[in-house]
Formats: C-alpha cells, structure tokens, sequence
C-alpha cells in the first residue's frame, strides 16, 4: 500500500526535516512517546523520567516550537501532552513498525 505524500514547499519541507532531527534524540522522544498517553507536568516527566526539571523544560520548550507538543496552563502549573493526533499515530506507528520481526 502506497501512500501520497503532498508536494511540499522548502519551508514546509524544512520544517519536516527539523521534527525528525528533533525526534532523533533520545531523550526528547522518551518524553513525547511519555505524553502519548495524557497530559504531563514538567516534575511528573522529570521524575518518571529520571531527569532534571531544567533538562526536561529546555526539551520541552524545543517539542512546544515544533509543534509536536503542547502546553496547557491549568492554575500555577503547566501540563504538556501530544499536540494532535498526527503525532500520536506517527510515533505510534513507527514503534510497531520497529517492533515488528523481519520477514
């Protein structure tokens, strides 16, 4: 199965391009695939993550600028969760994608 991939412009392109590079760390992708299933405060990753706050927000701040996460101020606290579901289905689909066994 084929599936279509609109013409994209240089910018949107670029901007493609600089999700997946995003995506290519490590630990920026623990803490959104962490988000995948519901809103995240930054001392709730950190800490189920085992990172510091400050590590998490700078991640954070850089996911929220690409569009891959978003944030929700919900009184004195900040909570951060998959910005739609295109990002969910393709994190969600490329892990089955890696999981599968080669045949």
């Amino acid at each position: 199965m084929t599936t279509a991939v609109p013409a994209l412009t240089h910018d949107q392109l670029s901007l493609v391009s600089e999700a997946f590079k995003l995506l290519g760390d490590p630990t920026r992708l623990r803490i959104v695939i962490y988000c995948l299933d519901g809103p995240k405060s930054v001392g709730d990753i950190a800490g189920t993550l085992n990172l510091s706050q400050t590590l998490v927000s700078h991640h954070l701040r850089l996911l929220r600028s690409a569009r891959l996460l978003r944030a929700e101020r919900q009184s004195r606290h900040v909570y951060y969760q998959i910005a739609d579901h295109h990002i969910s289905h393709m994190i969600a689909d490329l892990t089955e994608h890696v999981m599968e066994e080669n045949s």
